[in-house]
């Protein structure tokens, strides 16, 4: 489940039939422990934390890499790569922070920020202090992001040539042939045969359950007695389980479009969720473009602007643009109108521009860039690990095969996609973990707050439902009528306002509320842009 969150302005269910999943995956399963009693990983991370806060973060001037400002400061705290054995190999975790920029008498400690994934990394968080949508949170709080275990400099893991993962052009078919399928599972055992060949027995350890754990450790290590967490996309996930390892190191939590926890859909099944929700925000995309023809001339209905893209698709197969975007390569850039509303204009002007003969928008946004081709890498290499590790996958092709046939004949937008991405877990060799049950029980966990827009896809908002059924106490926020994925500090006032109201004064609405959707974007016409290209300040 590739959802991986903005924060703010930087950056249900379709009733099907499906399969069961009765066979079980390829490699041993053995149970997620940890999560209750005095396990080794319970008393690996007890004494990981003590150690932690004995020793702190240095926090000091970020290596250039990071490419983060001042006053960001940077530092790495220690974890071990496998909790069972505390005193083993270490792996060093990067970290972030901007401290408070109120008077120390409204400091309530450090806020810490996941953006989601797996695989995304939060080292940027503390620039959005800088943000008018932040800043009253900023003077309360140290601002905190880090990379999490596999990403970025956090001992990073890999799976492939970067090179090769970025060659394009690409196709995209959202109805595969039997030979192309073949294909495609061809490249999907050898990238799990890469991940084990790199990664060797490290690969084991790079699970949810000690994404967990290693936030824990990172709480001791920046002083915090309690936590204060707010998690997007996935980072919800593994907040949540941090709340069923760590109830009591809970101070606040904020999920923002959580990520269905029920262990039976991880992940698996929340994948073929995503697929269907996908197809919902893709009509909206369509819906609005349609709106705005006199801009866009992409066509005057939805079904006309369907078949827009469709011609753009069917050129960009005989004659890719710029000799690197393709088929696969549209696909990618188009899939991010799912996530957030703010592509829309993007997309929609680089589409019509391609079919007024002007390709360039379309390949500034779809080319693939080699300057970030390690990161890409790794930030792949690092979903597929967790995702893999973290539950059962079907290892039967048939399976796969027949859930997303069945689910494509009326989703196709994202359906094929999203299997070719996670179908290295049909593959893999390392051990399985089964799904933590994630639940508190009355007055085990102080109240947490869920963010949640009504039409979001990546992570739809039956999830977010039922989170809540899980976590006691918890309190929802609905954003109706929007599809963003990750809504806290973003552009809907009424939004930022509960999340202000809980994270600065522990104050939320009984059990929900809800919030009008934010404006959609303004379209921006051809010539519009054409004259800002002309003004030395035009962006």
């Amino acid at each position: 489940m590739r959802a991986v969150a903005k924060f703010g302005a930087v950056a249900g269910l379709v009733s099907l039939v499906l399969t069961t999943l009765t066979v079980p995956p390829a490699g041993a399963v053995h149970p997620a422990d940890g999560f209750a009693g005095a396990t080794a990983e319970a008393h690996g991370t007890a004494v990981a934390a003590a150690r932690a806060a004995s020793t702190g973060i240095a926090f000091g001037a970020c290596p250039e890499e990071e490419g983060l400002p001042k006053p960001v400061t940077c530092g790495t705290v220690r974890v071990p790569l496998d909790y069972a054995k505390p005193s083993g190999r270490q792996i060093a975790l990067t970290v972030s922070r901007v401290r408070a920029s109120g008077p120390s008498a409204e400091r309530q400690g450090a806020l810490v920020y996941n953006p989601g994934g797996p695989g995304a990394s939060g080292m940027y968080f503390p620039m959005a202090a800088e943000l008018p949508e932040w800043k009253r949170i900023a003077r309360a709080y140290d601002i905190v992001g880090y990379a999490p275990r596999g990403v970025g400099r956090s001992a990073p893991l890999s799976c492939q040539d970067p090179a090769d993962f970025i060659k394009a052009p690409t196709p995209a078919p959202t109805h595969p042939s039997p030979s192309y399928k073949q294909e495609r599972i061809a490249q999907a055992k050898a990238y799990a045969r890469g991940c084990a060949r790199k990664a060797g027995a490290a690969l084991t350890h790079y699970t949810s359950l000690n994404n967990a754990r290693d936030l824990d450790v990172l709480r001791a290590a920046l002083g915090e007695k309690k936590l204060t967490f707010m998690g997007a996309s996935y980072g919800t996930y593994f907040g949540a389980l941090y709340t069923t390892l760590f109830p009591g190191h809970v101070r606040r939590m904020v999920f923002d479009s959580a990520v269905n926890p029920d262990p039976s859909r991880i992940w698996y099944r929340n994948n073929l969720a995503q697929s269907v929700a996908f197809e919902t925000r893709w009509a909206d995309f369509r819906v609005w473009v349609a709106k705005h023809d006199a801009t866009y001339k992409l066509g005057a209905t939805p079904k006309e602007v369907a078949r827009s893209y469709e011609q753009v698709r069917a050129e960009l197969a005989l004659k890719p643009a710029g000799g690197k975007v393709g088929p696969g390569q549209l696909h990618a850039a188009m899939l991010s109108v799912g996530y957030h509303d703010d592509y829309w204009p993007l997309r929609a002007h680089a589409l019509s521009a391609y079919l007024k003969d002007d390709p360039k928008p379309l390949i500034a946004q779809a080319a693939p860039r080699p300057d970030t081709a390690k990161e890409t890498e790794n930030s792949n290499a690092v979903y597929t690990a967790v995702e893999c590790n973290d539950a059962p996958w079907p290892d039967d092709w048939k399976i796969w095969d027949h859930d997303n046939t069945q689910i494509a004949r009326v989703a196709p937008f994202e359906t094929w996609d999203n299997a070719w991405m996670n179908l290295p877990c049909a593959f893999w060799t390392a051990p399985r973990q089964q799904p933590v049950d994630v639940r508190t029980q009355p007055g085990e966990l102080p109240t947490t707050l869920i963010l949640a827009a009504e039409r979001d896809a990546a992570t739809p908002i039956e999830g977010a439902h039922e989170l809540q059924r899980r976590l006691d106490g918890s309190v929802l926020i609905t954003e109706e009528d929007a599809g963003t994925h990750g809504i806290g500090g973003g552009g809907n006032a009424c939004v930022n306002a509960y999340l202000e109201d809980y994270l600065l004064r522990g104050k939320t609405p009984v059990r929900r509320a809800s919030c009008a959707p934010h404006p959609e974007p303004d379209p921006v016409s051809l010539d519009r842009r054409a004259e800002q290209r002309k003004l030395p300040h035009a962006v």
